[in-house]
């Protein structure tokens, strides 16, 4: 939002200065975002042509002597206006002076062979307006020799603040002026507007055949107006701010924008066929628009229309069609209340930004809907005259003010600030609120522009804007109860400690969006109506990830189309199977592309590493669950997993028959073709938020375990199985044969082949086995390698291989 200062003067009687203003908005909540106090004009002075003569070698260029008013002799100066002129008063530019509009600074040169010293300079030269046909033409009282910013109006500082959604009543300088106001940097002025007695009724009507979208509609028509340029002031306002004057119509619908943060329309009345009608409009049809460009538009956005079709989007954008111009001699003029949500989504979806959306999405002044005709009119009768009718008001039912119920002490309890009763409540007065109680308790009515009051602890903060924040001590955070007291949830530590252990795997984190492409949502179980977005911020990221598979594997291919095809990649984070708080997951999920394996043992008897596979993401997945806190001596491993993984090569991790912590597995190759992706590519996901919360632990410290002074041995062992046999099967039948003794077993290699027989495969463990009370013998280890091999007979039929 920016304005000038001698516009917000306009409405706020003050002697404060410039910089106390821009610290007070910053105080009172509406933050300074920059001043420019248009020093850039300070060095052009008013300076007078004594004479004018042909330039000896050049037909369109003069010799100047100017009179600077400094007192010192007149200066030489080269010219090719071609108003230039013994006796014109203009701007002169010095020699060392910066002239914005041809971004040059001045020197002292020669112009075929004579010099110049300064120039005098044209509007567009000092960025006033596009006027480049000669240059400036002062009136002959104007003062030589003083500041021309100042004589011209133009050294009026910028302010531009930034705002936050929820002020709407501070999009206009009236509204930051009662703000200023009300902390006491001055007094409010020129609020009242004067109606104007109408002559006859207004012969357009307006219908609304879709209230729910336009709560009021006021038009007015001016019969005989002259249109043409509005007043220097208004257009030097406009241009401060960074708008383009048009025309006196149109810049007055811009002024009362910015002023009073009511946006209007005109319409060119003799464009307009039969009566006005609000209503939606209909699928596929067409508007050209005030910017030039052809809008399609949907039921979803309203409109203004009559009996030729579309006329303006309504709240946002008028059409060419009825736009007023030179030759326009009756205006309408309009100032509607328009639905904020069907605003922001209309403007979102047609990608049009304009600052009557800007206002209307965050909700105008409803009682200023018919103030705000009569300001436009009274400025249409001084710039343009004509004479109007009644105002046409359609569908207005009247505002109902929101009351707040609410204690005083709430100030003191949510701030730690004692503020007066008498100062609390004359605060919410100077801000337009009413109060009315004698006790702790009163009921405030909130006025009609600020619609984001709805409670108590919004009249808690605006009660604090104005005595201010920085009367609020600070105070040290409080110390914790216990050094060890717990701090983050178990969703967070088991966040962490998942990301720890995946990434000790030799994987990279991966940050991912949540957004996904329709197609790569339906892949996996996605694709609902429930996850789709409704005003995605590109057509590839229409849906909310039913998965961090999807994007985990574009990640992966996105690298092996640089060149870096081996590679682990994995993501902590959020999946959503639906709209609702309970159906958004915490996932640990990766993918291992090419080669990117994690051989534990450190041996690969096949000799080069190998692509990657369904068990190298069922390890990645016990791991993560490890590291979650997941009881891993407890889980089942089913075959088979959801329909994106490849049916033979997947599997389920389960907690009891219900309970499902994960899946993992190779990636099914109509997968990896939807997602433009090409393999080797196993991949896994862990639902971190799905691993039950760990038991209490005994208040009792128990005796940590001694660390044994023998050492550790491994031994290998090839069994032949049916190929049916599960390798985790063998894995738990060789640790049952000496819980005391075998410390760890992992398979290392899995083999078929002709030579095993038809259905056999081997299945090749390391068994690590550690001492503890005494060194063992070559009888002890034989007699521990013969109950392991009894052992996993006994439970899979297996035998030692050959």
């Amino acid at each position: 939002m920016k304005f000038t200062l001698s516009w917000l003067k306009d409405h706020l009687e003050t002697d404060a200065t410039l910089a106390e203003i821009v610290e007070r908005l910053t105080s009172i909540g509406l933050e300074v975002e920059h001043v420019d106090d248009k020093s850039g004009l300070k060095p052009f002075v008013i300076a007078k042509v004594l004479t004018a003569v042909q330039h000896p070698d050049a037909d369109r260029l003069r010799v100047l002597t100017v009179d600077t008013g400094d007192g010192k002799p007149p200066v030489q100066v080269v010219c090719g206006a071609p108003n230039a002129r013994a006796g014109l008063i203009g701007a002169f530019a010095a020699p060392g002076t910066y002239v914005p509009g041809i971004d040059v600074t001045l020197t002292v040169g020669k112009i075929r062979g004579v010099e110049s010293h300064g120039m005098m300079c044209s509007e567009r030269e000092l960025e006033l307006s596009d006027e480049h046909n000669g240059i400036i033409d002062l009136p002959a009282d104007a003062p030589v020799g003083t500041s021309f910013a100042t004589y011209a109006h133009l050294d009026d500082p910028v302010i531009e603040i930034n705002l936050t959604p929820n002020r709407p009543d501070a999009t206009s300088v009236y509204g930051i002026a009662r703000d200023l106001a009300a902390s006491g940097l001055g007094r409010l002025v020129g609020g009242a507007i004067m109606p104007h007695a109408g002559s006859g009724m207004c012969p357009v009507k307006v219908a609304i055949e879709a209230p729910e979208l336009c709560p009021g509609f006021a038009l007015r028509l001016v019969k005989g107006v002259k249109n043409g340029p509005s007043p220097k002031w208004l257009q030097q306002r406009l241009i401060a701010i960074g708008l383009r004057p048009i025309s006196a119509l149109v810049d007055i619908t811009n002024y009362v924008t910015f002023d009073r943060g009511r946006p209007l329309h005109v319409f060119d009345a003799r464009k307009v066929a039969g009566n006005l009608v609000v209503r939606r409009a209909r699928d596929g049809e067409k508007v050209l628009a005030l910017d030039g460009r052809e809008y399609t538009l949907t039921p979803e956005m309203c409109v203004i229309a009559d009996d030729d079709g579309v006329e303006s989007i309504a709240g946002i954008m008028g059409g060419e069609h009825s736009g007023c111009d030179e030759n326009t001699t009756d205006v309408l003029v309009e100032s509607a209340l328009w639905d904020p949500i069907t605003t922001a989504r209309t403007g979102r979806t047609l990608g049009i930004i304009t600052d009557a959306r800007y206002r209307f999405e965050r909700g105008v002044d409803p009682e200023f809907m018919v103030p705000g005709v009569e300001l436009a009119t009274k400025l249409v009768l001084d710039f343009c005259g004509g004479t109007p009718t009644e105002i046409e008001v359609a569908g207005y039912a009247g505002h109902q003010p929101k009351m707040v119920s609410f204690p005083l002490s709430d100030i003191k309890r949510l701030t730690g600030i004692e503020v007066p009763r008498t100062e609390s409540l004359d605060i919410l007065s100077r801000l337009g609120f009413t109060a009315d109680g004698s006790g702790d308790v009163v009921n405030v009515t909130v006025p009609s522009w600020r619609p984001d009051v709805d409670g108590k602890a919004d009249l808690v903060e605006e009660v604090m804007r104005i005595h201010g924040v920085d009367n609020i001590a600070p105070q040290p955070l409080g110390a914790h109860d216990a050094v060890n007291a717990k701090i983050l949830t178990t969703l967070q530590v088991r966040t962490r400690t998942a990301k720890r252990a995946l990434a000790v795997r030799g994987m990279m984190e991966a940050v991912t969006w949540s957004f996904i492409p329709a197609r790569h949502a339906e892949l996996f179980g996605g694709g609902q109506t429930a996850l789709k977005l409704a005003n995605p911020i590109a057509a590839d990221m229409s849906d909310m990830r039913p998965s961090l598979l999807p994007g985990l594997i574009a990640a992966a291919q996105r690298n092996a189309d640089k060149g870096i095809g081996d590679v682990a990649l994995f993501e902590v984070s959020g999946t959503y199977e639906g709209d609702g708080a309970d159906q958004q997951r915490r996932v640990a999920a990766g993918v291992r592309r090419g080669t990117a394996k994690l051989d534990g043992s450190g041996r690969n008897w096949a000799g080069n590493s190998g692509p990657v596979g369904v068990f190298d993401a069922k390890a990645d997945a016990i791991a993560a669950l490890e590291a979650c806190g997941a009881p891993v001596d407890r889980l089942q491993i089913e075959a088979g997993g959801p329909a994106w993984y490849h049916p033979g090569r997947s599997g389920t991790i389960k907690l009891g028959p219900k309970t499902v912590l994960g899946t993992f597995g190779e990636f099914h190759p109509k997968t990896l073709e939807g997602l433009d992706a090409s393999g080797p590519l196993c991949g896994f996901e862990v639902f971190v938020d799905a691993v039950p919360e760990p038991k209490a632990k005994p208040t009792k410290t128990k005796p940590r375990l001694e660390l044994s002074a023998f050492q550790a041995v491994k031994r290998d062992f090839a069994f032949v199985v049916d190929r049916s046999v599960e390798a985790g099967t063998l894995v738990r039948a060789a640790l049952a044969a000496d819980k005391k003794l075998i410390t760890g077993v992992s398979v290392f290699d899995i083999f078929e082949g002709a030579s095993l027989g038809a259905d056999k495969k081997s299945i090749a463990i390391e068994v690590s086995i550690q001492p503890v009370e005494k060194t063992l013998t070559d009888e002890d280890f034989e007699a521990l390698a013969k109950r392991i091999v009894e052992n996993v007979g006994k439970q899979t039929g297996g035998v030692l291989r050959g």
